[in-house]
């Protein structure tokens, strides 16, 4: 007798088999010929994606095959829990089970991130609103969080997800963070470093182990791509100062067990000093051997440079594409003698063949014209391939500021060994604008500025704005108009439209006011790639309200209350530097005058202004300043609201704003305001340096200064004797509201009746 214990086993086995034999038999379906389909349970989905992914149409015949091929099909749309094919007669009815859609996707606990950046985040890997739930999706978002998280070492962040059913098949998904501490850098060490000490190391690091401003930098925040970025900076250090050999060993990233400290260990192996031997030039030069040896960087008898290297092959590689030859080929091999510590390099150069530009084609502009961004190019179609031409042309369509990336790539044109195409792929970002803001000075005290700008209207490339502001010093409304290529060879036209409320801050005149209505029309023609010539005309009413002021009184009653000029303007500008608002390097220059050639006043009024921006080193910068103004009236006194003033933030620090130059007579024993001149000469010297412990961040800066200068008559010669002068320290902070600078200043050369002040602050000063 068998055990029941075997025999149940067996039985369930068989049961089994017979069943899905059973099964088998009852979904085998003979061949026929599909009369209709019906598709059954679409509640969003469209009806054209179900017959889209069938295998078969009607009229056509039907297998099994067939149905299996269909429901694969259709499960990996994706968009379906549940696929079932029914045969009724000659009809073939397609049976799906919708899977629910994401209906909203919220974050509750979340104070690192905006929610947004949240949502971007998801997004980018396949979650968002609208988007069949699949719970695989949500297991990949939370990786994703945890991710974010870890990237701004939130080490111990959870996540967890919440999916709540609602309404028509949908869900809604919320994403729970406990946040938790952030870890922090507790110890970061350079092993292995013999020629250089481990602090100086450190130095360069943008990470470190904290400081009491490591709260605003977040500098001892481990993360990943500012290590790597360290430790490339490391690697540079070395290989620009002749260790050949340099290299780094391993790096080591360790979290305690409570995910709150980190602690990284850098080790590395320095090698040999090299001095570099010589240089030598193999290869087909175009017969231009001593054109390319003058573009070689690398010196002989210096130590080993990295930088210099490659600079020279990418000269060269530059100078070859200058020729139209776009495949050359430069290399670079050392020759390396280890008993002596030299290397030698041979430049080899094959040029290879020269090309021709065939065409050049335009992507991701989905909203820019193509013109716009062709009229920057300088290299044309059917042309000499030029790399110079290549590299203006790409950096003038990224000065145009409507592109968050420009790329320009060479491809070889198959079957033309002689021709290659440019393809210029650009990513658009937003150009235009809505700004409301406010400003505090100790000058201007409060301050409301808003602003409509549209740099790309309609993808014209065209400016359009309107801008008010409400400080007390300078009120205006202002409509302005750029056309950047009013004619096909670049000349621009700016029309502007304004009325402005000047109150010069110079003590006493607390009552003045001096209202100028007009409009101008200005041309800008571009004579070299930097510089650029301006010229235009204009009308300007003024109405006067003199107070107590004595110049504008007399100006009165020359001329009465209202005037009217009609100026000439002329200008010239060239700017080199590397940023407009934190420049470490270039020159800037800027020359404009004003000629008021009709109407009741008559002048001349012309500034010049330089600035030159020195590089010591990555953390150190020193910027020079100098401007230097020039008035005369013709006919008439100089107007006295087109004076110069000097004096705070701007000029001369340390003095109150304005406050410097001729002043009017004293009254009741109360000194009299200054009233400024036609004449103006002021010098500033910065030494810009790291905020200390703010690391090498570049938006909170420290400097010290020198400033000299004053203002003079229009009759009275430059004088420097007159020079006021002052030392002091500041801060400067780009801030969300604009460039801001704080400026604690002593004046060494004032005389009694200066009017001094020490701390002084300003939001969008430059010097």
């Amino acid at each position: 007798m068998q055990n029941p214990i075997t025999r149940f086993p067996l039985r369930a086995v068989c049961a089994l088999v017979a069943g899905l034999l059973s099964a088998s038999l009852a979904w085998a379906v003979d061949p026929f010929t599909v009369k209709d389909i019906r598709v059954e349970g679409l509640q969003r989905v469209e009806p054209g994606t179900i017959f889209a992914s069938l295998p078969f149409r009607v009229g056509e015949n039907y297998s099994d095959e067939k149905g299996s091929q269909a429901i694969r099909a259709l499960f990996a749309l994706g968009l379906f829990k549940d696929v079932r094919l029914e045969v009724s007669g000659d009809v073939l009815v397609v049976i799906v089970e919708e899977r629910p859609t994401v209906a909203e996707v919220d974050f509750v606990g979340t104070k690192e991130f905006e929610k947004d950046v949240l949502k971007k985040a998801l997004r980018e890997s396949g979650l968002y609103d609208g988007q069949p739930f699949d719970k695989s999706l949500t297991d990949k978002a939370e990786q994703e969080l945890k991710r974010q998280y870890i990237n701004r070492s939130l080490y111990g962040a959870q996540v967890v997800t919440t999916v709540t059913p609602v309404e028509r098949n949908r869900v809604n998904l919320t994403f729970t963070v406990t946040e938790g501490e952030v870890a922090k850098i507790k110890d970061l060490r350079v092993v292995g470093a013999k020629a250089f000490a481990e602090p100086s190391l450190l130095k360069l690091f943008d990470l470190d182990t904290g400081g009491w401003l490591s709260w605003y930098t977040k500098s001892n925040r481990y993360s990943r791509a500012k290590l790597n970025a360290d430790i490339e900076t490391l690697r540079s250090y070395y290989l620009t100062r002749g260790y050949l050999d340099f290299r780094i060993d391993s790096t080591q990233v360790a979290i305690s067990p409570d995910k709150q400290e980190i602690a990284i260990t850098i080790n590395i192996t320095e090698g040999e000093r090299f001095l570099v031997s010589g240089v030598k030039l193999e290869g087909n030069y175009l017969g231009r051997d001593e054109e390319f040896k003058s573009l070689v960087k690398i010196r002989p008898g210096a130590a080993y440079n990295a930088d210099q290297v490659a600079e020279t092959t990418k000269a060269f590689n530059e100078y070859f594409g200058s020729f139209g030859f776009a495949f050359a080929r430069v290399e670079a091999v050392p020759q390396i003698d280890r008993s002596t510590n030299r290397v030698g390099f041979v430049l080899q150069a094959d040029p290879s063949r020269r090309a021709y530009v065939r065409r050049i084609n335009v992507a991701g502009n989905t909203r820019t014209r193509d013109e716009v961004v062709r009229r920057e190019f300088r290299q044309f179609e059917s042309s000499w391939y030029d790399g110079d031409k290549i590299r203006l042309s790409r950096d003038r369509i990224d000065r145009l500021g409507f592109f968050t990336e420009v790329n320009v790539e060479t491809q070889e044109v198959a079957g033309t060994p002689d021709q290659i195409d440019l393809s210029v792929t650009v990513a658009e970002k937003p150009t235009g604008n809505l700004q409301v803001g406010a400003g505090y000075s100790s000058a201007d005290k409060l301050s409301l500025m808003a602003g409509i700008r549209q740099e790309n209207v309609f993808g014209s490339g065209n400016y359009l704005g309107l801008d008010f502001n409400t400080s007390r010093s300078n009120r205006q409304l202002v409509l302005s108009t750029v056309d950047p290529y009013f004619t096909t060879d670049g000349i621009s036209r700016a029309i502007d439209i304004f009325s402005r409320t000047n109150r010069p801050l110079t003590g006493q005149d607390t009552d003045y006011s001096l209202r100028t209505e007009g409009a101008s029309l200005r041309f800008g023609v571009p004579f070299t790639e930097n510089d650029t010539v301006y010229f235009g005309a204009g009308v300007e009413a003024w109405t006067i309200t003199p107070g107590t002021n004595p110049g504008l009184i007399e100006f009165v009653n020359t001329y009465g209350p209202k005037s009217t000029s009609v100026p000439l303007t002329l200008g010239w500008s060239r700017d080199k530097r590397d940023s407009a608002i934190v420049p470490t390097t270039g020159l800037y220059q800027r020359l404009s005058s004003d000629w008021g050639v009709a109407g009741d006043v008559k002048y001349l009024r012309t500034n010049y202004q330089i600035q030159q921006y020195v590089p010591l080193n990555k953390q150190f910068t020193i910027a020079l300043n100098g401007e230097l103004g020039w008035g005369r009236g013709f006919g008439s006194p100089y107007p006295i609201f087109k004076n110069f003033y000097s004096g705070g933030l701007g000029s001369v620090r340390g003095f109150e704003q304005g406050s410097l130059g001729p002043r009017y007579p004293t009254v009741d024993g109360i000194a009299g305001a200054a009233k400024g001149g036609a004449k103006k000469l002021t010098f500033n010297a910065e030494l810009v340096s790291p905020f200390p412990g703010a690391g090498n961040d570049r938006t909170l800066r420290m400097f010290g200064f020198f400033d000299a200068g004053n203002v003079f008559d229009e009759h009275d010669p430059y004088s420097l004797k007159d020079f006021r002068a002052s030392v002091g320290a500041g801060i400067s902070w780009i801030s969300p509201v604009g460039p801001l600078r704080l400026a604690f200043a002593n004046p060494v050369r004032k005389v009694a009746s200066d009017r001094i002040q020490r701390i002084q602050f300003q939001i969008g000063t430059s010097f």
